[in-house]
């Protein structure tokens, strides 16, 4: 009674209803602090109650929550710069670190989008240094206590022991004389009172152990080089504050205790991240941290991008490779290209990948292999015959396989047998005169015609001689002479 108010209210159908609105203390009925002894002082329970509040799951825009275990250390006290909100936290990768963002946008629009999203590591590390630069002065002082405290722990310990063992001992006599008073022919509850003084006899038999081993080795008291050495971490904070038995939840508990929250604000333009921190008692101060600025992006060289772009029409991504390797291009990181690495360029890029048609499709080029089984000779044969000039073929860049369009001309070019006034290339150049390489420059002008015969015993290429005695340096016969 006296700590609720009934309220009326209007719900969403328009009728009126009522319910019990809890009224903070300041509001109760009557409120007598201190009219009775407690286990706490007001002041104690009004901290304690506040601490409770705050350690209930956060709801926005409220509580902290309480104190966990992870490296974001200002969880619960980052508020967003640009609307107000908390700042929730986010890990990432398989260190666990922590970021911060805002989830603003995504609540008001639900686009999936951020007032503010930053890495923790950064801002974490200027709020410290500054948190430990407020408590330098009281570092020193903090250092003598501890010392002190360790002199003194020593005592209470043995002072509680003492009172422990005084404890067993009453509930030893009181077991005693329930066991005395007990009726003998009861035997049922003597045997259950007699268990009970034995095992208050046991306790008080520990206690007086240990208060007899405290007192014959009591802990040394602190040396001097101890002492020098507590007092000397007060001059360096940041190796306490760093130490790997200080852990994240313990900082956490001094940053609460310092700061009430830290406004996180993004400056996109100036690649900074402006922090301002309230103070416990009022104070505000202004941090700005600078963002590590995104490396320039490495990328693959547009000309060898395109090139991709024009061979992945006709070849498979091994064959690609090959070309790129061989016209010596690398990677964006200077790496030999590879099936894989092809492949992984041309899903960045949208290129589609090569796809063999079912038969080849009448006047495109087709490959070395194709035409070979088309016109019945062997891959090799092509080879040098493109080599030497005899027919024509194309390459999408040099290196590139060597691709054929399969005419009428060139299915001629490829006989059965070897026509009448056809003769091999040993004897054309005997009948010639001239050397093996002029009679194939001959062929490649039109002055001279030849065939590859692909059937029998004497396969190869066969030249048309009319006129015996024509000799290099000669000018063959026009059509009126």
């Amino acid at each position: 009674y006296g700590k609720t108010r009934q309220e009326r209210y209007i719900d969403e159908d328009g009728e009126v209803r009522t319910r019990l609105k809890r009224l903070p203390p300041d509001q109760w009925g009557v409120l007598i602090q201190d009219h009775h002894p407690g286990f706490i002082d007001w002041t104690t329970f009004e901290a304690n109650r506040m601490r409770l509040s705050a350690n209930t799951h956060p709801t926005p825009n409220e509580s902290v929550g309480a104190l966990r275990e992870g490296s974001a250390l200002l969880q619960g006290i980052a508020l967003c710069g640009h609307c107000g909100r908390k700042l929730r936290v986010a890990y990432s990768g398989r260190s666990g670190v922590a970021s911060y963002y805002c989830p603003g946008d995504t609540l008001a629009n639900g686009r999936g989008q951020a007032c503010v999203r930053v890495g923790g590591s950064r801002i974490q590390q200027a709020v410290s240094a500054a948190v430990l630069a407020a408590v330098q002065p009281a570092a020193l002082q903090a250092a003598l206590e501890a010392a002190e405290g360790l002199d003194s722990a020593e005592q209470a310990a043995l002072a509680q022991w003492q009172q422990q063992l005084e404890q067993a001992r009453y509930q030893a006599h009181l077991a005693q004389r329930r066991y005395q008073n007990v009726d003998p022919d009861n035997r049922l509850v003597a045997r259950g009172l007699e268990t009970a003084w034995e095992a208050a006899l046991q306790r008080v038999q520990r206690a007086e152990q240990e208060v007899q081993r405290r007192q014959q080795h009591p802990q040394p008291a602190l040396s001097a080089a101890e002492r020098e050495a507590i007092l000397s971490l007060a001059d360096d904070l940041q190796a306490v504050w760093s130490a790997p038995s200080t852990s994240d939840r313990d900082r956490k508990e001094l940053l609460r205790a310092l700061l009430e929250e830290v406004m996180v604000t993004h400056d996109s333009e100036a690649h900074q991240v402006h922090l301002t921190l309230r103070w416990t008692g009022g104070l505000i101060s202004d941090i700005a941290v600078a963002l590590p600025q995104r490396a320039a992006t490495v990328r693959t060289d547009e000309d060898t991008v395109a090139l991709i772009r024009r061979l992945a029409v006709h070849y498979p991504d091994t064959v690609i490779a090959g070309v790129l390797n061989r016209q010596q291009r690398t990677t964006a990181t200077g790496l030999p290209f590879s099936a894989n690495r092809v492949s992984s360029l041309r899903t960045h890029w949208g290129i589609p990948c090569f796809t063999p048609p079912a038969e080849p499709p009448v006047g495109e080029p087709v490959t070395i292999r194709e035409a070979a089984t088309i016109l019945g000779v062997a891959p090799s044969t092509l080879h040098r015959q493109l080599n030497d000039g005899l027919i024509a073929g194309e390459q999408v860049t040099p290196g590139a396989p060597w691709r054929i369009v399969i005419t009428e001309a060139l299915r001629a070019h490829f006989a059965g047998e070897a026509p009448e006034g056809y003769v091999p290339i040993v004897e054309a150049m005997r009948r010639l005169g001239v050397s093996r390489q002029t009679v194939l420059q001959r062929v490649k002008r039109g002055e001279l015609e030849a065939i590859h015969v692909s059937q029998g015993n004497r396969k190869g290429l066969r030249i048309k001689v009319q006129n015996p005695t024509l000799d290099l340096f000669d000018e063959p016969a026009s059509a009126g002479g």
